[in-house]
């Protein structure tokens, strides 16, 4: 029996979302499957073992930038990659994407599979543009990823501007780039639902509120809009960050929601209910996405999307047919489009239909698993 180690940063979302179907479509072809993750609870270990997988913890400092605990924890990954002694090796997310490779290569794998989704906070600019600190850090992360992805054999991306962007920072072999595209869904979990257009037309925003997830830009357009159409609603589902000074306060959240600007309903387990209970999703990011899931599942449920035209959340969209692209950082642009949708209610489910078609078309879990297995494996499977 072939085995193949995945080596992610954290387990939800990085497993038990974003990887599941994966590892039990790997599974069900009768490979072993171990997963690699520095965050294992009780509980997310019971998750992974009843997928059929085996946990494995490592150690991983995940925002850290000493070169020597780096240098550690690579040596050790690479002593417990030799004892398994898999046949190839998968890592994700920026960190484990570059030392996971090099642990891998010491341990002898034969096949090293690097996939990168997006890249991040360091390569995302701010209204002013870069600060010199991210430029520093993009110089360092451009080094790392030039001597890691040397030694993978195939390094992936999931939208065509990062390689080119990454490219201008390091030195990549660009015969080892494959931009995959979406990482897909189960549409069973996502089904269609016609929306309610005798409801007040509710928008909805799903993201951790953070500034460069577009929180900022939502609340200042849902104030305009409210200003024209009081009845209207706008939906927050996402966590609080308060060691990130760039994230949305607790005191502002509880001003906005006193003000009655949102709806927050804290942490909920059944975020497609709340999608398929709103009129249109929303993401007006300018954070370096690599192909945004929440995206991907409102388009599933048939709701018409606003986002912004910056890489991964633009690849979602074809303005005008399934919702609108917007400028980043632009709050007023953002409210003309939900005005728009608000008065010309039929739009709203002309798109939300033509979404829910691309999403069928474009990010069946079950056409992609094939897609992405014979780039990991090198084999058809």
């Amino acid at each position: 029996m072939k085995r193949i180690v995945f080596i992610s940063q954290n387990v939800s979302p990085g497993i038990v979302i974003f990887r599941k179907d994966f590892i039990e479509y790997l599974i069900r072809q009768e490979y072993e499957v171990y997963v690699f993750a520095i965050d294992f609870s009780l509980e997310t270990r019971a998750i992974v073992k009843s997928m059929g997988a085996i946990p494995i913890d490592y150690t991983l400092s995940k925002v850290g930038t000493n070169p020597f605990i780096d240098l550690r924890d690579t040596w050790r990954l690479s002593r417990q990659l030799k004892k398994i002694a898999p046949d190839v090796v998968f890592s994700f997310f920026v960190k484990p994407s570059i030392y996971g490779t090099i642990s891998a290569r010491l341990a002898g794998v034969s096949r090293c599979i690097s996939m990168l989704e997006g890249l991040g906070y360091i390569h995302t600019p701010a209204r002013n543009g870069f600060s010199l600190k991210k430029r520093v850090l993009q110089r360092i992360h451009g080094f790392l990823v030039s001597v890691a992805y040397a030694f993978a054999d195939v390094v992936l991306f999931l939208n065509s501007d990062d390689p080119v962007d990454l490219t201008k920072k390091a030195f990549l072999n660009q015969s080892k780039l494959q931009v995959l595209g979406p990482i897909g869904l189960n549409l069973e979990r996502y089904p269609y639902r016609a929306v309610d257009l005798k409801k007040p037309i509710r928008f909805i925003f799903i993201a951790r509120l953070l500034a460069e997830k577009g929180v900022f830009e939502y609340l200042e357009a849902a104030r305009l809009v409210k200003e024209q159409h009081p009845s209207s609603e706008f939906l927050m589902l996402g966590g609080l960050d308060p060691d990130n000074p760039g994230a949305l306060s607790k005191q502002q959240l509880d001003e906005v929601i006193q003000e009655g600007v949102v709806i927050y309903p804290g942490h909920v387990s059944n975020v497609p209910e709340w999608i398929a209970d709103s009129h249109v999703f929303v993401l007006p990011s300018y954070y370096r996405e690599g192909f945004p899931r929440s995206t991907q599942e409102a388009m599933a449920i048939g709701r018409a999307v606003i986002t912004t035209d910056v890489p991964g959340c633009k690849e979602t969209v074809e303005d005008g047919v399934n919702g609108f692209i917007v400028p980043p950082f632009n709050a007023q642009v953002l409210a003309e489009k939900m005005l728009y949708l608000i008065e010309h209610p039929k739009e709203i489910q002309r798109m939300g239909d033509e979404g829910h078609r691309m999403a069928v078309e474009q990010f069946d879990v079950q056409k992609i698993n094939r897609v992405l297995a014979k780039i990991v494996l090198g084999e058809e499977v």
